[in-house]
């Protein structure tokens, strides 16, 4: 079992500094797109280093070094503009870190609970297209070049075009494998079995949601996803 020691130590610093920890519903502006772009340009520069599989159950994408120490997983819905805030301006940049250095192994799960709630197929399809990604070992790149393009959420702008355009961002994605795949939602299966398992796990914590080594972070620290430096203090706190 999991002790978490000094688990005070987040939610009190939070309440000091009158952080927003909300999930999906409240997210701060957005910086523009070319500014979004620089952020995540180098987000993953080292990312052919590490490995990339899916799960063997075939609802999570995994990376990072499978006899890492710990796991944190990720729920998120590719519209969803608190994860954009999570992972551009928030601690996701200390994740990456931390999986490049295989002190941790990160697996994502897709949800696509935005598109019945605003309209559209657009959580769908991004998350196809990842998985699709993920058959050419580009899943961690695409990711990350797919949040720093983020459209706005009513907007629905996860489509094929736009998805392919922004694979043309990523060295070696595109090609015919990876290009049917996006258009025909060759991974729809995926994108079904994903979102079934956020919302058993997750469904009632919204996006981003975090476990840490099976337990999931309370409401009270969501905002450690939201701080750069707090997060690797924070998995610290974590022993087995």
């Amino acid at each position: 079992m999991q002790v978490r020691r000094g688990a005070w130590l987040v939610p009190v610093a939070l309440a000091m500094l009158g952080l927003s920890v909300s999930a999906c519903t409240n997210p701060r502006a957005k910086e523009p797109i070319s500014q979004r772009s620089t952020m995540a340009r180098s987000a993953y520069t080292s990312a052919d280093e590490l490995p990339e599989k899916l799960s063997e159950d075939g609802t999570t994408i995994v990376v990072g070094d499978p006899q890492a120490p710990m796991v944190v997983r990720l729920y998120e819905d590719m519209r969803c503009p608190v994860c954009e805030e999570f992972e551009l301006q928030g601690s996701s940049t200390d994740l990456r870190g931390l999986t490049l250095k295989r002190e941790v192994r990160t697996e994502y799960v897709l949800a696509s609970f935005l598109d019945d709630r605003v309209g559209g197929n657009g959580s769908k399809k991004a998350a196809n297209a990842l998985r699709a990604a993920l058959a050419q070992g580009k899943f961690a790149q695409y990711h990350a070049v797919l949040f720093a393009n983020q459209p706005e959420e009513v907007v629905d702008g996860y489509n094929d075009e736009f998805l392919l355009r922004m694979a043309s961002q990523v060295p070696g994605l595109r090609g015919p494998a990876f290009d049917s795949s996006v258009k025909e939602m060759k991974y729809a299966a995926f994108v079904t079995a994903a979102q079934k398992s956020y919302h058993a796990s997750a469904g009632n914590r919204g996006t981003p949601s975090m476990d840490v080594n099976g337990r999931p972070v309370p409401d009270d620290e969501r905002g450690v996803f939201f701080v750069r430096g707090w997060l690797e203090t924070y998995l610290d706190s974590y022993e087995s």
